[in-house]
């Protein structure tokens, strides 16, 4: 249970913490232009755009559970996009983080910038949903859990780390660290492409 589903959303949450983005720029832009506080209001935007995202995909998966050709047509496509993100964690670099944001509300900003985004409807209607649908409720609460804790929690340290401490994002070792995660994706999207090939000789 510990290994199939809350470990799995640790690391994933980790990874889609500190992979480049919209919403991550916007953490670090946020804190460089108004301080820590306006950073950590950007990150918990997920709070609120995803919520009712993983509602509607939870609902839609629990009818698809003997539908073994759907789960996976979901599992292989969350392996591709996984490949996708550790492609793009592979290819970054300090340049990545540059960006010019109007003065405003960050909360509002970061809850605008995350729901315009396509990653968080890919990511639950593949990634999050494939492991949505194969565990009981409590599976599912360890993996939430674990998820959100480390999304939030990672994009958090960012916003502190950027306040106190501007230089670090442009050290090696930040960027060494996002390259290490897309290897960790790399391995994941390899296990939803295989248990999506296995959905298919059921």
């Amino acid at each position: 249970m510990i290994a199939n589903f809350l470990l799995p959303g640790i690391l994933i949450g980790l990874t889609a913490g500190l992979s480049p983005g919209p919403l991550l720029t916007l953490v670090i832009s946020e804190t460089l232009m108004h301080g820590g506080r306006s950073g950590v209001k950007v990150s918990l935007a997920p709070l609120f755009t995803d919520v009712p995202i993983i509602i509607i995909t939870f609902l839609i998966f629990n009818r698809l559970k003997d539908l073994n050709t759907v789960l996976a047509f979901i599992s292989i496509s969350g392996g591709l996009f996984l490949l996708y993100l550790g492609y793009e964690n592979l290819r970054v670099n300090e340049g990545r983080f540059r960006v010019k944001t109007d003065k405003g509300r960050s909360l509002q900003k970061g809850i605008i910038t995350n729901a315009l985004s396509p990653h968080p409807y890919i990511f639950w209607l593949s990634v999050g949903g494939s492991f949505l649908v194969k565990g009981g409720v409590l599976d599912c609460f360890l993996y939430l859990l674990g998820f959100y804790l480390l999304l939030i929690g990672s994009k958090v340290t960012v916003a502190l780390i950027t306040d106190k401490g501007r230089n670090l994002l442009k050290s090696r070792h930040f960027i060494y660290l996002i390259r290490i995660l897309g290897f960790v994706l790399f391995g994941f999207s390899i296990m939803l492409i295989r248990n999506g090939i296995a959905y298919l000789q059921k």
